[in-house]
C-alpha cells in the first residue's frame, strides 16, 4: 500500500503542471485572437480608404458633389461584415461595426468590448491624414476624445 501514495502524488503533480501549461496556452491564444481581430479591422479600414479615394478620384475627374454625410460607408458601395447601420447608442453585441450618430464616427467594437473609431474628416481637419484627396480623408481617432468609451 505504500507504493500507491507516491503514484498519487506524481499524478497530482503531473495534472497540476499540465493544467498550468494549458492555462498559459489559452492565454496566448486569446492574445493571438485579439491581434488577428485587430489586423482584420485594419485591413477593412484600408479597403475603405481605397474605396473613398476611388470615389473622390472619380469626382475629381468627372465632377459631381460629395455626400453630406459623415458616415464613410454611405460614400462607398460595400459594407463590412457585421455592419449594424447608423445607431444612436452603442449596441450590446461585440465584434460589430456601426456608425455612432452622436460622435459622428464609424466604430468597430471588438469582442473584448474595446472600441476603435474612424471618422471622415474634411478641410483643415484632414491635415495629417494619410490617403486624403481634395481635403477629405478617413482618420483613426486614438486619444483624440472622439473614441472614449
Amino acid at each position: 500500500m505504500d507504493w500507491i501514495r507516491p503514484r498519487k502524488f506524481e499524478l497530482g503533480l503531473l495534472v497540476t503542471i499540465i493544467g498550468g501549461l494549458v492555462f498559459v496556452l489559452l492565454m496566448a491564444l486569446e492574445r493571438t485572437r485579439e491581434d488577428v481581430e485587430a489586423s482584420a479591422v485594419q485591413a477593412e479600414v484600408a479597403a475603405l480608404r481605397v474605396e473613398l479615394l476611388d470615389r473622390l478620384t472619380h469626382r475629381e475627374l468627372y465632377g459631381g458633389a460629395v455626400p453630406d454625410s459623415r458616415n464613410p460607408l454611405l460614400w462607398v458601395a460595400r459594407r463590412p461584415e457585421g455592419y449594424l447601420g447608423e445607431l444612436d447608442a452603442a449596441p450590446a453585441e461585440n465584434g460589430v461595426w456601426y456608425f455612432d450618430r452622436a460622435r459622428q464616427v464609424l466604430v468597430y467594437r471588438f469582442r473584448s468590448g474595446r472600441e476603435s473609431c474612424y471618422g471622415l474628416v474634411r478641410g483643415s481637419e484632414s491635415g495629417d491624414v494619410q490617403g486624403r484627396l481634395s481635403g477629405i480623408g478617413l482618420r483613426h481617432f486614438v486619444g483624440l476624445g472622439k473614441c472614449v468609451k
